[in-house]
């Protein structure tokens, strides 16, 4: 979009760059972290424990934005921790490094969120969305791209994937089509959080998780237990509650 014109490349300057690195070192262990737990247990398991990001988002809200939350919205996330808790104990694919993976996740992805919306707060630094999140993609490519051939090496080059008996035009199709959706729609997510608190924009997400984790257990016909469907409605309800009372939260009052 920088070489078409289509954006207009950003004048950044070193400080602001030193800036956005954090951004980029947790977008790009988010990520790690997320892609870890997928290949450990179930998709649909992955994204019940994602589901937790409201917690994490208020924790860190707090923390980093000085966003102190009403005394409900705090009880709301009990449902939430309760509901992944029993779908945790009764998850057939249950392992403990998948569960941790996707809890690390939760933790970086929200770090990120929150550290954003407290760069985009100030003035003097202030990047447009678009381009702040074309910054830390790029970041994270260069980070990321040393680790990838360090671990992998010569497992992503066309002769070993063809060697393994892959279809390599199919391999190819679909990362390529998986990365464009992807980056599509962490690119909205960012145009979003740029218009609301960091907590509005994990219950977005959450909503976003229903769907993932129905299509995921009807695509992979995953076998979900009574209890684990219980805990999972339990912890997307107790996310519902959620965002209602933080509808109803005061805004706190400017200066």
């Amino acid at each position: 979009m920088w070489a078409t014109g289509i954006l207009k490349r950003p004048k950044i300057s070193s400080a602001q760059l030193l800036a956005i690195l954090p951004l980029a070192i947790v977008h790009t262990m988010g990520n790690l972290f997320t892609n870890m737990s997928l290949g450990k247990v179930a998709v649909s398991f992955t994204h019940t424990i994602k589901a937790m990001e409201p917690f994490f988002s208020v924790l860190l809200s707090a923390m980093f934005l000085g966003e102190l939350p009403t005394p409900w919205v705090v009880l709301s996330l009990l449902p939430i921790v309760g509901g992944v808790a029993l779908a945790s104990i009764s998850e057939a694919s249950f392992n403990w490094a998948g569960f941790l993976s996707a809890m690390a996740s939760n933790v970086t992805f929200q770090s990120r969120n929150v550290l954003s919306k407290k760069l985009m707060l100030k003035k003097e630094a202030s990047l447009d969305n678009i381009n702040l999140f074309s910054i830390i993609t790029v970041m994270s490519f260069f980070l990321l791209a040393p680790v990838t051939l360090l671990t992998e090496g010569v497992k992503v080059t066309p002769t070993y994937l063809q060697s393994a008996g892959l279809n390599l035009q199919q391999v190819y199709t679909r990362s390529l089509i998986a990365a464009f959706c992807f980056h599509a729609y962490q690119q909205v997510s960012y145009m979003i959080l740029a218009r609301v608190s960091p907590v509005t924009h994990s219950v977005g997400n959450c909503v976003k998780r229903v769907v993932v984790i129905v299509t995921s257990v009807l695509f992979f016909k995953t076998p979900v237990s009574p209890i684990n469907s219980i805990g999972t409605a339990i912890a997307l309800a107790g996310v519902f509650l959620y965002s209602q009372l933080k509808r109803l939260q005061p805004k706190p009052k400017t200066a």
